[in-house]
């Protein structure tokens, strides 16, 4: 599950629900009937009480090495390669078609156009080459900023700064301009900053990937070589101002509200008024700033810096915005720093990537077609059901906490029942009005939708804020909560096998799509989640003492993950992860219960040899099964809010009384926490 929680949204898979039918007489061996959860996958030489991620997934995990292709491998990447052969299909069918309508026209000429590589060679880099001129020629701190926003407008890059139109956390039934700090490409601001082995292999690599680039426009190497320390030296002092990803995930500290003229104040060379205007961001007379010592620091630096460095910074924006669109020798330079910081053997094929980007482009118009073909009606009434189920068992435990005051439980209560739920795909479908494509101009076709989708999100200042949008596409392997839309998502994609399957008995669903719809709704009530209302404002609900105890609580869980490590020595980070792994502690615990009131858990009765109970932990295990390279393994420490599927498995389990008693786990067993140190929140 890749359920991710930033700031503003929170995340979570299924295999394709199908049905055979016998249309002939003619007699046929009957299909193995499917094992869901299969024995041979576990480890029975392992003590489940020892390592169940082990005991539950041991055998897979040997079977299942991670592909070439692949940088992890385990059951959403199986989903995910699944719905990416789905897409392609539709995508080559749409291509092909002779009578298309205007959805089939533009997607299928999308996709036509990016597997057309003897075009897209042909271009070179020709399609950026005028853009390139242009930075070259700068001569001011004005044309410097106004470059910053031209490229952003025009889909060119995001130089220093990010910057979007969203609901206002605190009046969410506004909309309000947001700029958060950014203008770095490594995926952490430490690889910048410190001098541990893996981040300086990380920073050579990042050097010969900008020397690479900027010969590929043309600079020879003396010239690429200053080109690129420039850049390194302009985006390390940016991550010197950056907040932490730790810092960031408090959602008040992060909430800066300024008037644009007493913004403008604090920057003297970054106007707002003028900034926002060229934005075509209008009407706007406050905005939310994220980071505003970062903003401050990024106005110092523009007279900090030369000219030239500018220049080079603002070209390199532009050239790695591009370079995936552009001919093999970009495409391969930025794989060959993929793979220095992943351990990626092999570059994804380009079927599988065009398939992504247009889902990410154009998600609606695939995602239709996508629901039409591959989705059962069915599976979304099972869904609606059983996230009513869910919710009602939550409000349940919530009444029965032993932590909380009456008044607290009331107003969780409420956040509760006011749950929005979008389940398998949207009510109604955008039509990407104005987005023209062709068969044979690869780049242009992702700019026009790059540029559409700016267009569209500046175009909402001043209208009423749109709460049945949806942050995922239909096919996602995932799922999210949103707390400023207090609303819970669970796309079409992740209706399947090991999550969800109509053939399995309750404990596999329980323990896969259930314990899902309880992260998401846990996210609600995490350590961000927590601190947004009923309607999704940023408001504090809480009486102290009850907030008092829950941060105890969360400081427990921190605590146990800190302990938690990969490869020896390398330490999940439980303040970052908190959200994430209280979510799974949550769902996993309102999934057992409410799995306790099924029929097959009352009778009891085992399933190849395994009672009703351990297949849950069994099936809530096999979700998390995988594979992951050694580098990618260190870089996700670093920059991703969950904690690796081992604990993802593990931890959450040994906190829940239902586990030890299911596998008979005792005193003198590696995972065992005696009760007293079992953490029970949600």
């Amino acid at each position: 599950m890749k359920v991710q929680h930033h700031l503003l949204i929170a995340s979570v898979l299924l295999s394709s629900v199908s049905f055979a039918a016998d249309g002939g007489k003619k007699k046929t061996t009957p299909p193995e009937k499917k094992k869901y959860i299969d024995k041979a996958n576990m480890d029975a030489s392992v003590k489940p009480g020892d390592n169940f991620y082990q005991y539950a997934n041991g055998n897979w995990v040997k079977n299942n090495p991670v592909p070439a292709s692949r940088t992890r491998w385990g059951s959403f990447d199986e989903l995910r390669q699944e719905s990416s052969k789905r897409l392609q299909s539709l995508l080559e069918a749409a291509a092909t078609a002779t009578d298309r309508d205007r959805k089939t026209q533009v997607i299928g000429d999308f996709y036509k156009s990016g597997m057309d590589s003897l075009a897209i060679e042909a271009k070179g880099y020709e399609p950026i080459k005028a853009d390139l001129e242009r930075l070259n020629s700068i001569t001011s701190i004005a044309e410097i900023v106004h470059e910053v926003v031209n490229l952003r407008v025009n889909a060119l890059g995001s130089p220093l700064f990010g910057m979007n139109v969203g609901p206002d956390r605190k009046n969410v039934m506004v909309y309000i301009p947001s700029i958060g700090q950014g203008g770095t490409t490594l995926p952490d601001r430490d690889y910048y900053l410190k001098d541990d082995a893996r981040s300086v292999k990380i920073r050579e690599a990042y050097k010969t990937y900008l020397q690479k680039m900027f010969a590929l426009v043309g600079e020879n190497a003396t010239t690429a070589a200053v080109s690129a320390a420039s850049v390194l030296k302009i985006e390390t002092t940016l991550a010197n101002a950056q907040m932490s990803r730790i810092e960031m995930r408090d959602p008040n500290k992060t909430y800066n509200k300024f008037a644009v003229n007493d913004l403008s104040k604090t920057t003297p060379y970054l106007n707002w008024a003028a900034i926002l205007k060229e934005a075509k961001i209008n009407g706007a007379d406050s905005v939310l700033v994220g980071n505003p010592a970062f903003l401050k620091k990024v106005n110092s630096m523009l007279t900090e810096y030369s000219l030239n460095d500018w220049r080079s910074y603002l070209r390199w924006n532009l050239i790695r915005s591009a370079a995936p669109y552009l001919s093999h020798e970009f495409v391969d330079a930025d794989f060959e720093f993929t793979k220095a910081q992943t351990g990626q053997k092999v570059p994804t094929p380009r079927w599988e990537r065009m398939s992504s980007l247009i889902d990410r482009m154009l998600g609606d118009m695939i995602g239709e077609l996508y629901v039409e073909k591959y989705f059962k009606p069915e599976a979304k009434a099972y869904m609606v059901n059983l996230v009513n189920n869910m919710q009602a068992t939550f409000a349940e435990r919530i009444k029965r906490l032993d932590w909380m005051s009456e008044a607290t439980k009331q107003k969780a209560l409420e956040k509760l029942n006011a749950f929005a739920k979008k389940i398998a795909y949207p009510d109604k479908w955008r039509s990407y009005e104005g987005i023209e494509t062709t068969p044979d101009n690869f780049f242009k076709n992702v700019k026009t939708c790059a540029v559409w989708f700016y267009n569209y999100n500046v175009s909402k200042m001043g209208k009423p804020v749109d709460r049945s949008e949806w942050g995922m596409t239909p096919p996602t392997i995932n799922a999210q909560y949103s707390p400023s839309n207090n609303d819970i998502t669970f796309p079409a994609g992740i209706l399947q096998f090991p999550f969800f399957d109509f053939g399995a008995d309750d404990a596999v669903n329980y323990g896969g799509i259930a314990a899902v719809i309880g992260h998401e709704m846990t996210h609600g009530f995490d350590d961000q989640g927590r601190q947004f209302d009923a309607v999704g404002n940023l408001k504090d609900w809480w009486q102290k003492e009850d907030a008092d105890k829950f941060k105890t609580k969360a400081d427990e869980v921190v605590k146990q993950y800190d302990a938690l490590t990969v490869q020896d020595t390398i330490h999940v980070q439980g303040r970052l992860t908190l959200g994430e792994n209280l979510a799974d502690l949550g769902g996993l615990s309102i999934a057992y219960e409410a799995f306790s009131k099924t029929k097959q858990f009352k009778e009891g009765k085992k399933i190849d040899g395994l009672t009703p109970q351990q297949r849950f932990f069994l099936g809530w295990a096999q979700v998390w099964r995988n594979n992951t390279l050694p580098d990618t393994e260190a870089q996700l420490i670093k920059t991703d809010p969950h904690s690796p599927g081992i604990h993802r498995t593990n931890a959450p389990i040994t906190n829940i009384d239902a586990w030890y008693e299911a596998f008979d786990v005792k005193p003198g067993d590696k995972m065992y926490k005696t009760p007293e140190q079992r953490t029970h929140i949600w």
